[in-house]
């Protein structure tokens, strides 16, 4: 097979996208939900130094991000390490989801 050959197969296989650029927005996507879970981490104990509670929230936030990608690769890889970790990532958004709400209902704050 021929170099030019080589590369248009590879040109299909990957619809025309290229690889490096595929790989540094993978990486930029990584960077930025490290990011949010850090801002998050910050407004976090910000919030509980200055008196205003725990805000679940902000973590339901930030793991459903993990729970999500967990949950697209389980779809499509269909193994049992992914299935595992949506679930978990899933469950824990989902508790921390329902503190926050159950948090918010049951505040005293003047409205």
């Amino acid at each position: 097979m021929e170099k030019d050959q080589i590369f248009e197969k590879s040109r299909k296989e990957n619809k025309n996208q290229d690889i490096y650029e595929k790989e540094i927005l993978k990486e930029g996507r990584n960077i930025g939900a490290a990011t949010a879970g850090i801002l998050a981490t910050v407004f976090f104990v910000i919030q509980i130094l200055t008196g205003g509670g725990i805000n679940y929230g902000l973590y339901a936030v930030v793991f459903s991000i993990p729970a999500a990608a967990f949950t697209v690769k389980a779809f499509r890889m269909k193994k049992k390490h992914e299935i595992f970790m949506a679930v978990i990532y899933i469950i824990f958004v989902l508790l921390l989801s329902a503190s926050h709400i159950y948090n918010l209902v049951t505040s005293q704050a003047v409205r």
